[in-house]
């Protein structure tokens, strides 16, 4: 008896990778012998979030200083406000550090939201950051349906080419569906996708147009434990000290391995979280230690991307 007739559940069609790379990663062969690269993401969602004033049956219990917030029926003024912050003055405390350190950075854009602040769509484009789809919405899609949500990702991209002259290369829903990633296959000029937190590097998959033919696509990981967004779980992070020490932490033991076995290490940072002063020092400390150090590749998703498709090009 073979073991998948003892256990049916385990079959040839099981459609996740548990294996990856396993213990032979690629060298990564990032530029001028990088040992790391170090990616720092800012999510712009304010704006495109749960509400009723955006057509849902409620105000947003998401990411917020509020712990376990309901949702009501009617406007929440108080998680009103703490999105606000964001927009209003978190984006432009972030956005002019990296801008005085001569930094590069990605936004995770939320069509929507970046559809409300055209200040914040200039200064993207002054400083020539990297533009990632973040959704038409901040919102859940895992119980939407799938022609709801191709509606979404149309509008979606079509909002960031109207803002900034181009369709995005890269997606990050967040909350995505099972649907998601599907959904990119007939637009050739996504080159890659975030929405996947289990590796250390980027690695290669195929996607299947509506015409049934493939084409290669690229996924380089996010994070969800080097990311400001624990700071409002009741599991995270409480004091800036613990944020900067658990990033230098994970850059240290990716600092080090690199010297045979190169890695990247994303940094997710929201406005309305990191934006707050008291977290906000953390940010400072972390880029002042980073930048201390010589083998270090400081870059963007789309460098990431473009570097891949250089020089680890889909096999098949």
């Amino acid at each position: 008896m073979t073991i998948s007739e003892k256990s049916p559940h385990l079959t040839a069609q099981y459609p996740r990778d548990m294996l990856g790379y396993a213990n032979h990663p690629p060298h990564a062969q990032w530029p001028n012998q990088a040992k790391i690269a170090v990616q720092f993401v800012l999510n712009y969602e304010e704006g495109g979030e749960k509400h009723i004033l955006h057509g849902d049956d409620g105000s947003e219990q998401f990411l917020s200083e509020i712990s376990g917030a309901d949702s009501y029926p009617a406007r929440h003024l108080s998680m009103d406000s703490i999105y606000e912050y964001g927009s209003r003055v978190g984006f432009w405390r972030i956005q002019q550090e990296f801008a005085k350190r001569h930094l590069p950075m990605t936004i995770f854009a939320v069509a929507m939201a970046l559809q409300r602040n055209p200040l914040v769509v200039e200064a993207i484009k002054q400083n020539h950051y990297d533009v990632v789809s973040h959704g038409l919405r901040w919102i859940h899609y895992q119980n939407i349906d799938i022609e709801t949500e191709k509606a979404h990702m149309a509008e979606a991209m079509q909002i960031l080419k109207d803002l900034f002259g181009e369709y995005p290369t890269g997606w990050y829903t967040g909350r995505d569906s099972p649907n998601t990633r599907q959904l990119l296959a007939d637009y050739d000029h996504v080159q890659y996708d975030s929405d996947y937190y289990g590796d250390d590097l980027p690695f290669w998959s195929s996607l299947t147009k509506e015409n049934g033919e493939t084409r290669p696509h690229l996924i380089i990981p996010y994070t969800l434990d080097t990311n400001d967004m624990k700071f409002a779980s009741p599991t995270g992070f409480n004091r800036s000290e613990d944020f900067f020490e658990y990033l230098k932490d994970a850059f240290d033991v990716l600092y080090a391995e690199g010297a045979t076995s190169p890695k990247m290490l994303s940094i997710g940072m929201h406005c309305r979280i990191l934006g707050r002063p008291a977290r906000f020092k953390a940010l400072q400390r972390f880029l002042d230690y980073v930048q201390s150090h010589d083998q270090v590749w400081i870059c963007t998703r789309q460098q990431i991307a473009d570097h891949w498709y250089k020089y680890h090009p889909y096999q098949g």
